[in-house]
């Protein structure tokens, strides 16, 4: 459970940052789903709603286009709507020559989209004097159901260590609708909910990360964990004062 001070020392603490990075206001990728909800009212609570700018990207359809725009309209955020499809079929077209007969992997044509949107994002925070909110969460993180340089960047990062489970309380605490809040977490690319993509509950992940209990797809979340180790981790460096590769004076 989530003890309510928590909740006034986040806000504390994202009005603290903002004022420490002399930025304006906050803009927020909003995707429909409730961690993007959740730290927009944060950040309006911290720093006005006048100061909080979501910006929804659909790449051509999204599926959750409507829930994002009742999220910025109950928050009474100012909020715009940025197709990055011309954008993301650009992109691709050019790597598509550039391979030539080898086709586009997945890798590719799922993760592009969400770095295109991280660019859009910056690129507006960059002109407002802005920072860019991210909306990641410790459930995701863990298992690695991020995009590197996409969705698990940005300028602070308000509940990126509570879990999924913890979010939806901090959610309902905020006097966020319970509909939206509650509702089945989706990238919004497909019919398919993020759960059933992984092959595991968040609650499964929920369990283990807070209370040690390893439930019947441990092994599967453990794969997921030890798989993506990378993206939780700083870019790697060559160090070259490790082998003294440097002559001295």
């Amino acid at each position: 459970m989530i003890k309510k001070k928590m909740i006034k020392d986040l806000i504390e603490w994202i009005k603290d940052y903002v004022k420490f990075a002399n930025a304006k206001g906050v803009v927020i990728g909003m995707s429909g789903g409730k961690d993007s909800f959740v730290v927009a009212k944060l950040c309006a609570l911290a720093l006005g709603k006048e100061n909080v700018f979501g910006i929804i990207m659909p790449n051509g359809e999204m599926l959750d286009k409507n829930d994002a725009v009742k999220d910025c309209e109950c928050l009474g955020i100012n909020y715009k709507i940025v197709n990055i499809k011309k954008c993301y079929d650009s992109i691709l077209s050019e790597v598509k020559d550039l391979v030539g007969d080898k086709d586009l992997s997945s890798v590719t044509t799922i993760n592009t989209a969400p770095r295109i949107r991280m660019t859009v994002l910056y690129a507006i925070a960059g002109t407002l004097n802005y920072l860019v909110a991210n909306t990641s969460n410790l459930s995701e993180a863990m298992v690695g159901y991020t995009t590197k340089w996409g969705d698990n960047v940005g300028d602070f990062a308000p509940i990126k260590n509570l879990t999924k489970t913890e979010v939806c309380e901090l959610g309902i605490m905020l006097g966020l609708p319970e509909k939206l809040v509650n509702k089945i977490p989706s990238d919004g690319l497909s019919d398919k909910s993020d759960e059933e993509k992984l092959g595991f509950s968040y609650e499964e992940i929920d369990d283990y990360v807070r209370h040690g209990k390893k439930g019947s797809n441990f092994d599967k979340i453990w794969l997921c964990y030890n798989n993506s180790i990378h993206k939780r981790e700083s870019i790697k460096s060559f160090d070259p004062k490790l082998k003294n590769y440097f002559y001295e004076e």
